[in-house]
């Protein structure tokens, strides 16, 4: 049976990919595909690795029905362009970063997340770092957005195998 798997990246794997991380965990659990699709976050940087998500993306996230409390803060690792899919970053210079490392051969699976967004006409995910409970609020409605058409885009691409 084909697998698929998607992995989001943030700067620090604290807030905004962790929060993709579990909209589509549950996503992809309510479309009954949690056998086929393999879902992960990391950072490009390494200054938060084995850190739990930012509390309040944690309590962002719990208000809407998602667990981040399992999960824990990984850098991205040179495997990880092998192993996954998909490596949605949520921004220009996360992007970047992933391609300054990426193989050549695995540069077509790199992409902003909210290319994948139907709802919003954003191009990226903002760091709500800095910011106060609204800014994880947008963190949860662009994520929630994106990771519907990322479920839609494996959902084809499983269809096709």
């Amino acid at each position: 049976m084909k697998t698929l798997s998607v992995c989001f990246v943030c700067l620090g794997n604290i807030c905004r990919s962790p929060i993709a991380e579990g909209v589509m965990l549950e996503h992809v659990r309510r479309a009954g595909l949690a056998e086929r699709i393999v879902v992960d976050s990391a950072g490009t940087g390494d200054w938060h690795v084995g850190d739990a998500p930012d509390a309040r993306a944690i309590a962002a996230a719990a208000r809407r029905g998602y667990d981040l409390t399992e999960l824990a803060a990984r850098q991205v690792t040179a495997g990880d362009f092998k192993r996954f899919d998909l490596i949605l970053a949520m921004d220009h210079k996360n992007l970047a970063d992933l391609q300054r490392s990426c193989p050549p051969a695995d540069a077509h699976k790199l992409a902003l997340l909210m290319q994948f967004a139907s709802r919003h006409q954003v191009r990226v995910v903002d760091d709500p770092y800095f910011g106060g409970v609204e800014g994880f609020e947008r963190v949860m409605d662009h994520c929630e957005d994106a990771c519907a058409g990322v479920l839609a885009e494996l959902q084809a691409r499983l269809a096709e195998a």
